[in-house]
């Protein structure tokens, strides 16, 4: 046996006991964690663990290696191999913190209920940790590439020399950044302040739409047609547009119709107060007939019914629509819209 591990070169040796050491310690870490958690009620907590263990199995292994090779002077034939695992540990322990930066939103997130119909506060919630969660993402990347170039002599050098040149470099750099400095800013802006949250129901460049995605540098807005509006994130810091669910869901939605002079109001009221009751759609708040404006030859109907949120509202209005239609088709059909023509009698004499 002996005999056999000699043959074995030392770095290979290295890595292989480190490999087993690591998952060993890594099997170790786990197992305690879960005897500790025995018993108690941290299901979101142990099934959030689970989603970490795929990175902990090159993180461990790797991180054993690396402190075995520090042991050795830097100078001879292990110092390549160190460097070698200094790099795989920076990358493997970027990999786990992004992971680990994903569980805590998914444990945060866990105690809010987006779907339910009052759902600001959460929706709130979750767009403040969408933006900060990839915010966090985007620094640890940049944290570990610049750890990856500083590992080697010539990022080093290239380091000092940025410094050295940082008056030049920083002009140069602010004014090719300017942009994604403003998209980032805006992002944080909106971020807090919160024009916009995921999910909420807006009108931009004439499109109805639900906000989909909140990145750091663009916004995607799901049409009602299932296509996607991409715009830039900061249009809703400098542009006007219509947010229908920024302080609550509820909406009142808007019927018109055109009908002739003569078509009694009251009845028309007590219908749609009748069909109302059966709608599961109306919240029982609003329900309003009007005659809001006329014409030269009809009166403009108005029907205002309330509802949860903006596809109910739109249901609703659609539903309430063909009702009074078909309801004044029925009853009322004369006084449908009507267009009267006046027939003088011509003098014979001229």
């Amino acid at each position: 046996m002996m005999d056999f591990l000699n043959k074995i070169p030392l770095p290979s040796l290295i890595i292989l006991s480190g490999i087993v050491g690591g998952l060993i310690i890594r099997f170790i870490i786990v197992l305690s964690i879960k005897l500790g958690l025995r018993g108690s009620d941290q299901t979101d907590f142990i099934n959030s663990l689970r989603k970490v263990k795929t990175a902990s199995f090159s993180l461990v292994p790797i991180l054993v290696i690396f402190l075995t090779f520090t042991f050795y002077d830097p100078d001879d034939s292990f110092g390549k191999w160190r460097q070698l695992f200094q790099i795989l540990l920076i990358i493997s322990a970027t990999w786990f913190l992004i992971r680990v930066t994903r569980v805590f939103q998914d444990i945060i997130l866990s105690k809010y209920d987006v779907g339910k119909d009052d759902n600001i506060q959460e929706r709130k919630v979750v767009t403040q940790l969408t933006f900060m969660k990839k915010l966090i993402i985007v620094g640890l990347c940049i944290i570990g590439l610049s750890a990856i170039l500083l590992s080697f002599e010539e990022g080093r050098k290239f380091g000092a020399g940025l410094i050295t040149s940082a008056g030049i470099l920083s002009i140069i750099v602010g004014l090719a950044a300017q942009k994604t400095i403003s998209n980032l800013l805006a992002g944080l802006q909106i971020a807090f302040t919160q024009p916009i949250k995921i999910d909420d129901v807006v009108i931009v460049e004439k499109e109805w739409g639900r906000i989909e995605e909140i990145n750091l540098t663009y916004v995607v807005v799901k049409i009602w047609d299932l296509r996607r509006l991409v715009v830039p994130i900061t249009y809703f810091v400098e542009q006007p547009f219509q947010n229908w669910t920024r302080t609550e869901a509820s909406l009142i939605g808007t019927v018109f119709i055109y009908t002739d002079f003569r078509l009694p109001l009251e009845p028309l009221r007590q219908q749609l107060a009748k069909y109302l009751k059966t709608d599961s759609l109306w919240d029982k708040e609003t329900q309003v007939v009007q005659v809001t404006d006329t014409t030269e030859s009809t009166m403009l109907v108005r029907a205002l019914v309330s509802a949860r949120n903006s596809s109910d509202a739109f249901d609703l209005r659609c539903n309430v629509r063909e009702m009074l239609i078909t309801f004044i088709k029925d009853n009322y059909p004369h006084y449908l819209p009507t267009t009267r023509v006046l027939m003088e009698p011509v003098d014979k004499k001229e």
